[in-house]
Parts: structure tokens; sequence; C-alpha cells
């Protein structure tokens, strides 16, 4: 199958064109390159600096190429970022959307693959859910993690804002013009080719400035908690996605739930970092706890995450020194 891939130099959308391209897919790829690196690009596919909002530009790949399929990577997926600068995240990741599913309809796709986010879009959880909460309630409802598909969305940030607004878009698009869907709700995706100096992954980030020796720093208290999933895991999701004859949304993640304190000692113990990080205040739209059921994707798609969390970071900690050497 043809299938265009956005977001295709990124730290995800790279992985997702190397399992696709193995399972013996035909790709087409498209970036801004914004944050994505040509470096992560295959060189036997062809590829489109183009980006989301620029619609005649998208008019033109799929005129020429007339892909079969999407799977859509290519988002500003800052949160922090999101909350100071609205308008550009609704222009890119909305708009930007609406573009490829107008295309998608008159092109007649077969399959619109999404990424979307189980970490922001279902905002703010409970992580005392196994425990009685203060009010003496000991149920601990449908808003509490792990969350399943079904656990309200409530974001909290206009990242996750955007990404559910894009939901409600595909299903509009498949239940009026019969497009075929997988929207796949990320956990806190980490692995090789995260950038470590950007200001979203937290695991990149942590293991850059621990083998450089530099300061770090944790937002909040540490206790807060995530489901941290391999990147190699995820773009092993969106090849069965691709496959799949059912619609639906589906959550991915481990379903275990990991604070950043955990995460920032053991990666201190496998690069050797001996320095204590200074605590920074907690910043808006940021939410204390999320962790996700993956049940109804190892039923409909059978997947699960396979590599655990200490060899996912120690793969990660071997590409960051990697790549520092290299530079």
């Amino acid at each position: 199958m043809k299938i265009l891939v956005t977001g295709a130099a990124g730290f995800i959308g790279s992985h997702v064109v190397h399992w696709l391209q193995h399972a013996g897919h035909e790709t087409v790829l498209l970036d801004n390159l914004q944050t994505g690196k040509r470096a992560n690009l295959p060189a036997d596919a062809p590829f489109y600096e183009v980006d989301l909002r620029d619609q005649a530009g998208l008019a033109e790949l799929f005129a020429v190429e007339r892909p079969q399929a999407l799977v859509h990577q290519a988002a500003l997926a800052n949160v922090r970022e999101s909350m100071k600068d609205p308008i550009t995240y609704a222009e890119v990741n909305i708009i930007g959307t609406l573009h490829l599913l107008e295309l998608a309809k008159e092109y007649g796709c077969c399959k619109f693959v999404f990424a979307s986010t189980g970490g922001a879009v279902y905002g703010e959880g409970d992580d005392r859910s196994e425990r009685e909460r203060e009010d003496g309630e000991t149920d601990p409802g449908p808003s509490t993690p792990p969350f399943t598909e079904k656990s309200p969305a409530m974001p909290m940030d206009n990242y996750g804002a955007n990404k559910l607004s894009c939901e409600h878009y595909i299903q509009l698009y498949s239940q009026n013009y019969g497009l075929p869907y997988v929207i796949l709700r990320y956990a806190n995706v980490y692995g090789p080719r995260q950038n470590i100096k950007g200001e979203a992954g937290v695991v990149a980030i942590f293991a850059g400035a621990m083998l450089a020796d530099q300061p770090t720093h944790i937002t909040g208290d540490g206790a807060q908690v995530r489901d941290f999933v391999f990147v190699e895991d995820v773009a092993r999701a969106n090849v069965l996605a691709v496959a799949t004859d059912a619609d639906g949304v589906y959550n991915l993640g481990t379903g275990q739930p990991t604070e950043i304190n955990t995460i920032y000692r053991l990666l201190s113990e496998l690069t050797g970092y001996r320095r204590r990080p200074d605590y920074l205040p907690r910043p808006a739209g940021e939410v204390r706890a999320t962790w996700l059921d993956s049940t109804k994707a190892g039923q409909e798609l059978g997947w699960e995450a396979e590599i655990d969390l200490r060899d996912g970071l120690r793969q990660t900690v071997e590409w960051v020194r990697t790549a520092a050497v290299r530079s």
C-alpha cells in the first residue's frame, strides 16, 4: 500500500516510516523540518518539505503521489508552548489536519491513521485511584487513571484540546464520507531520536544533560505520574492500525504509572550522574497523574507494549551517548 506519512522526519514519525517499510509498504514522506531532521529520512522514498498549513503544497503532493492511506504524525506538540501560542497551535494541528482530511476524501483514501495523545486528552488524573480519597469516596470513578477509551476527555492544555478536536473531525469524516480511520492515543513516548534540547520529552532531556554533566531540573515535586511507552512499540502499532479493518480510538501505553523522580533516579544510575535536580514550579496545563489502559488495543489490534522501562531507558541513553560523539 502507498502511504503518506506526515511528520516523517520527526522522532516518532521516522520510526513509523521504518516499520511501515519493513512491513512492505511504499511510503511518501512529508515534513516541514521545523523540528524533524533530514538525517532521519530514508533515501529510498519521495520526500516533500511542506507545511500542514500550505494547502496548495499538500494538494500538489496528493495530485502527484495519490497515496492510498495516511499516517498523520505531524503536529506542534509542546504542552507549555501551546498555552503561550494557542492560535499557531490551532492553525497547524487543527486546520492542518482538516486540509489532509479534505484531500483524503477527494482522493478516496482507504485509511486515516491519526496520532493523538493519551497523555493530554484525558486531563487531570488522581494518582490515588487505588486508595481512599480525602472525601471518603472509595470508588475511583470514570475519570481516574488508568484511563480507558471510555474515560471522559477533558484536556487541560491547548495541545490536548487540539488533538481532541481533530479526533471529532476525523470521526465526522468517517460518518459523513465513509473515511476509515484509527485514532491512536499515545502515552508519554520516549526513545532514540527524541530531541535532547527540547522542552518536552523528559527522558531525552534528562539523558542529554546527565551525559554532559550539566544541571537538571524537575517541574513540580517530581511525584507526578506518567506512562512511558517506547517509540518502537508505538511505531509497530501504526503498522497494525493500517492493516486493521476496525475503526476506533485506541490507547497505547504500558499501563504502568511511573513518577518523574523514578525516571530521574534510573537515568542517573545508567549515566553515572551524581547531581541533584533543581525543582521548579509546576507550569499551567501540566497534569498531575496519567497512565493508560491499552486492553482494547490488545484485543482489536493485537498490540501490546513489549519494551520494558529499564531496557527502553538503556537504549535511549546509548543513542544519546552515540549522538553526542557524532556531533
